[in-house]
């Protein structure tokens, strides 16, 4: 599935709704799942719809295996008949398909649970250090190490980002996120696949000159990153995505390539992310973990800056396209 959270107009103002993307459109999960059960005889499908299949997609991965399972079904009930036209809408008048151009597509998961960011491409570890003047410490070597983000400060899809005040070198980062899709702790590497709700494209935006000064004090980053980060424009699931461990990485600047790469040059799998950072700890359904930057998956590597007004595009085969325009206000 190509999950989304997607954003519609209604009387009471704009809501954002549960989804999956279809080649031609937005089925409504939620709604699509009270229409099954309805049809099934359910005495009352929508208080049903609502604990299987949740609106919104924090609630729909709280449920972890059975509510995927319950919107593959609703999905494999109703889909040819929702693309068809044959239903347009619920009981109720609710509307349970949408065209792609009737939706404004949000960041997948607009409220993580958590968002933890790794380092595990070698290639931008290395040119890291290089421009530090100091070696890759052995340590990195040894455990995927990583710092943990500001998971309220989210955006999508088309979205505006916001150029900070405090800054003067304002870089994107190219890189490949998970979901957590079920509760664990101190999960082991060969289970840890089954953890993984899906996968999206992530744009670790940073504050490099900032960045730069609370890696010197050894702490951080913090003020360098917080600001933004985003994620889209779909969150897919792994039977989408078959190996995510071979997948290109692009990005473009205003239409030009300015980065290319592949997930198969990480030096850390996902599986081993999850069992490093599920040591002692309880990962939650919604956690993010993100790959890190693929090398030369950003503007410090190749001392190339974007400006105000810049278009970024990040796109990864299998999941799309996230793109997001600088602005400086």
């Amino acid at each position: 599935m190509r999950l989304v959270t997607f954003e519609v107009a209604t009387p009471v103002g704009r809501k954002r709704r549960l989804g999956c993307e279809t080649w031609n459109g937005i089925v409504d999960l939620n709604f699509a799942c009270a229409c099954q059960l309805k049809k099934a005889g359910q005495a009352q499908p929508y208080r049903l719809a609502d604990a299987f299949v949740p609106a919104d997609m924090l609630s729909f991965l709280q449920g972890e295996k059975n509510s995927m399972l319950r919107a593959q079904e609703t999905l494999s009930a109703l889909k040819g008949d929702l693309e068809s036209g044959k239903i347009a809408v619920g009981d109720e008048g609710e509307r349970l398909f949408y065209r792609l151009n009737e939706v404004k597509l949000k960041a997948p998961l607009p409220n993580p649970a958590s968002l933890r960011d790794f380092y595990t491409f070698e290639q931008h570890v290395k040119k890291a250090f290089e421009l530090r003047g100091e070696p890759v410490p052995p340590e990195w070597y040894e455990m995927p190490v990583y710092y943990k983000g500001n998971h309220q400060s989210i955006i999508g899809p088309e979205e505006e980002v916001a150029w900070p005040s405090f800054t003067e070198k304002f870089d994107y980062e190219l890189e490949l996120a998970c979901v957590i899709g079920k509760k664990g702790k101190n999960i082991p590497e060969e289970k840890a696949a089954d953890y993984i709700a899906g996968f999206t494209v992530m744009n670790d935006f940073s504050a490099r000159d900032i960045q730069k000064k609370e890696m010197k004090v050894r702490l951080g980053p913090a003020k360098g990153k917080d600001f933004a980060t985003a994620l889209g424009p779909v969150l897919a699931t792994p039977d989408e995505i078959g190996n995510p461990y071979h997948l290109k990485m692009t990005a473009r600047i205003n239409g030009e390539t300015w980065s290319e790469g592949n997930s198969e040059k990480m030096h850390y799998t996902f599986e081993q992310m999850i069992a490093f950072a599920s040591k002692e700890e309880t990962l939650y359904p919604g956690d993010v973990l993100g790959s890190g930057t693929v090398g030369g998956g950003c503007g410090l590597e190749l001392d190339r800056w974007v400006k105000p007004g810049d278009f970024i595009e990040l796109e990864i085969e299998k999941i799309g396209i996230l793109r997001n325009r600088v602005v400086k206000k």
